[in-house]
Order: C-alpha cells, then structure tokens, then sequence
C-alpha cells in the first residue's frame, strides 16, 4: 500500500501508571483528518516456565479489566524501557511462581492490541527450573498451578484461556515440541 498516513498532532490525556493514554489526529490517505486513540505501554516480558516432568506452571489471579480471574503464564512489565526483556521475564517467573530458570530461550514476540496500543510482549521458555521463593507485589494475589499441555490446550479450545500472550506462547510451545519430534 503506497498511500501515506501522516501524524499531525499527538496530545496526552492521561498519564498512568502503567500506560499513558494519546490522542492522535492524523490524516489519513483520502486526506480526511481524524482522531485515533494511543495506548503507550513501555512493554512487557513473559515466561512459560516448563519442569523437569513436562508441566507448566500457571498463574491464576484477578484481573479487573475482566472482573474475573484468569489463568495465565507469569508475566510482567518493563520497569523501564531499556530494561532487557529476558531480565524482566525471570523476574516475574520468580516474583510470581517461586522459580528461578537456569534456561531462558526466547519463544515468541507479541503485539498485544495492535489496533490502539504498542504494547510488545517477549515471551520465553523457562527450562530447568530450580525452587526459589515467591515474591509477590502487594496488590498482586497469585495461586501457582502445574499444568499438562493438552489440558492447557483445550482450556483455549474450550475459551477458559483467552489471555493473548498465554495462548501464544502456549500454541508456540505446542508448534515447538512437534517440530523437535519431527
């Protein structure tokens, strides 16, 4: 497509702690101006933490966005942009599992809601894991499980997972394990 989107302002609304919310007025090919929301998130980093006996291990805790709680791989952000995304995922194995990795390979790389938000998460395999100490934040409130991959699997056939980066790097794992097979 050779049409040009051209950004002519960019406000912020709101400043988060998490994310940081803009408004963009952009002109778009037809020459048209028009508004578009921006969510800037500087990034995230995840794990799919693998024992020695094949299982996953798996985060269950709230999320308000959903009103719900949910079943997820242990994950977290940056606390920084530059922070390296490998640091920042076995960091949050350990804060929320109580496992350090002595393998971290990365995966799989996600835009997480490409539509209004810049949030990437790297997503690693964590292998060989040795027992640690949980560490969790104080609003965080985290039940560790240990789970087989096919179950996983049908839980997002099923929709009891539906947590993008969960199911990536669950169907990436999956992809990976046939082709180590093949």
């Amino acid at each position: 497509m050779s049409e040009e989107f051209k950004r002519l302002e960019r406000n912020l609304i709101s400043k988060g702690a998490i994310i940081d919310y803009y408004q963009d007025t952009m002109q778009i090919p037809n020459g048209n101006i028009v508004k578009w929301d921006l969510i800037d998130h500087k990034g995230a980093a995840a794990a799919l933490p693998v024992r020695e006996d094949g299982k996953i291990l798996m985060v269950k805790q709230y999320r308000n966005a959903l009103e719900r709680y949910t079943l997820e791989i242990p994950a977290g952000g940056l606390q920084s942009a530059d922070e390296p995304t490998r640091d920042a995922a076995a960091r949050e194995l350990e804060e929320e599992t109580g496992y350090k990795a002595n393998e971290l390979t990365m995966l799989i790389s996600i835009y997480t809601t490409v539509a209004f938000c810049n949030e990437k998460i790297d997503i690693y395999l964590a292998r060989n894991l040795k027992k640690s100490c949980q560490n969790l934040d104080e609003d965080e409130y985290i039940d560790v499980y240990a789970m087989e991959l096919d179950e996983l699997v049908q839980m997002i056939y099923d929709g009891k997972i539906q947590d993008s980066k969960t199911v990536s790097a669950i169907m990436a794992y999956k992809n990976l394990l046939a082709d180590e097979k093949a």
